[in-house]
């Protein structure tokens, strides 16, 4: 192998390992308001206002990555591109122009903490393997009692919308169909779109 090919050789991998660790960076949320076990935040929709209280008390590894997210500001201007009526609406995925969020190392599974998929709870989303959220979330639209935890891994909740409820009876009102962009069915039209998300002060 020639000096050339050598040195180019190292630079890619240190390429490489430098994308990896902007995409999978140390999640910071346990260093956000660390003594709050209910930290609240601010979603700012197309739709309107949603006011969230976390559970850091019943999923606080769910919460801090979460928080991780807010804090670096990889929800603002983003879709929902999953709705489901009387089921979920699902987004911290992808960007408005449908580029992929950069995502953060996959998290445990805190599904087994006592709290159910009910209605205005917000859940992770996640693969079929367990241990395999990042930065999906969803809001259940009805009480869900198939993505509880049985003889198999559920979905893990870690809040609840506190203030904002009647932006969810908007979405009776959306119809939905196969994404061009993405290729997925149940894609909202017209879009609905998350401005911002952002940290309250504590009380």
């Amino acid at each position: 192998m020639s000096l050339f090919s050598k040195a180019f050789q190292t630079l890619a991998i240190v390429l490489l390992l430098l994308t990896s660790q902007i995409l999978f960076a140390k999640p910071m949320g346990e260093y956000i308001q660390p003594d709050n076990l209910f930290p609240k935040v601010k979603m700012t929709t197309s739709l309107g206002d949603l006011v969230i209280e976390l559970d850091r008390m019943r999923a606080p590894i769910t919460v801090n990555n979460f928080l991780s997210y807010v804090k670096e500001k990889r929800y603002d201007d983003t879709l929902f591109h999953r709705l489901e009526h009387e089921f979920v609406l699902q987004g911290g995925g992808y960007k408005s122009d449908f580029e992929p969020v950069k995502e953060f190392e996959p998290i445990f599974n805190e599904s087994g903490n006592g709290v159910k998929n009910d209605l205005y709870t917000i859940s992770m989303a996640r693969q079929r393997e367990p241990h395999s959220a990042t930065s999906q979330f969803f809001f259940n639209l009805a009480d869900n009692k198939s993505l509880n935890p049985g003889r198999n891994w559920g979905y893990t909740v870690f809040g609840t919308v506190v203030q904002g409820e009647e932006v969810f009876e908007k979405l009776l009102n959306i119809e939905t169909g196969i994404s061009e962009d993405l290729g997925w069915p149940n894609f909202p039209t017209p879009k609905i779109s998350i401005k911002s998300v952002e940290i309250l002060a504590e009380n």
